[in-house]
């Protein structure tokens, strides 16, 4: 099985993009973030003709979120618990069952970015990061195989950017988020492709100033974290890099990972 994560930033404005890589990569779950779109606005049409089913989380212009897949899910939850007033589209999870009964878990997660810092922004990013560890948290507790797939905002280490003396004062690279993302993963969670390599210049994201998708100015903030029983799973895990050079692109491109669900 291929599940994926795409911040696709405007599904409206990419929706040829869109379609081309489900038909390329040809994944079996996809986690989209950033549609940018109502519930209603979501060109479902042209996803539902490629074979997949279609879940979503939208919000109005900004946020929104979407999980696409071949097999319908057996139950789907809307909202990050934690904060009934928190009304940003930002989480969405849908639960597999698996030929087998085992249950597969999958989160999309569209964390906040949390700049400038000096504002409202940033105690939210980090009271959020805090609500997400409670929830899985509470979600491996089931021991099931769970995915958490996202844009997650958050630049893990040194190495996961070009030059981390540029992002050292934004929220992405802070200490406070880096020790937030370290609290996660310490639950037991895997981050896919960190388990499958080392490499430098390994990024998920290029600004669309500045030239840095030609100079590979790239940072690395989308990420698949894994439950034990999920990483136990997993194949090989990539980044899809080369959607980044398509026409009209998501600064984005598709963080994927192959797990062998079979018995």
């Amino acid at each position: 099985m291929k599940i994926a994560t795409w911040n696709i930033n405007g599904v409206k404005a990419r929706i040829d993009n869109l379609t081309q890589w489900l038909k390329d990569s040809d994944p079996d779950i996809v986690c989209l973030q950033e549609i940018k779109t109502v519930d209603e606005g979501f060109p479902r049409l042209e996803i539902e003709a490629l074979g997949y089913h279609v879940e979503t989380h939208g919000q109005k212009g900004f946020n929104g979120v979407a999980i696409l897949s071949k097999t319908s899910p057996s139950e789907v939850n809307r909202g990050l618990p934690g904060d009934p007033l928190d009304e940003q589209s930002r989480f969405l999870e849908a639960v597999f069952t698996l030929p087998d009964t085992r249950i597969l878990r999958v989160c999309c997660i569209y964390l906040p970015n949390g700049n400038p810092v000096d504002t409202e922004k940033y105690p939210y990013k980090l009271a959020w990061m805090e609500r997400l560890r409670s929830f899985a948290a509470e979600r491996l507790a089931y021991e099931e195989m769970l995915v958490l797939a996202g844009d997650y905002n958050v630049i893990p280490e040194p190495h996961d950017c070009f030059d981390p003396k540029v992002w050292e004062s934004d929220a992405l690279f802070l200490p406070q988020t880096r020790e937030a993302f370290r609290r996660l993963e310490n639950l037991g969670l895997t981050d896919a492709v960190r388990a499958t390599t080392d490499a430098t210049q390994f990024y998920s994201f290029w600004d669309y100033q500045a030239g840095a998708w030609p100079k590979n100015n790239g940072i690395r903030i989308d990420h698949l974290l894994l439950s034990p029983e999920a990483a136990d799973r997993m194949t090989s895990a990539a980044i899809e890099k080369h959607v980044r050079a398509w026409e009209k692109p998501s600064d984005h491109v598709p963080v994927i990972a192959y797990f062998d669900f079979a018995a």
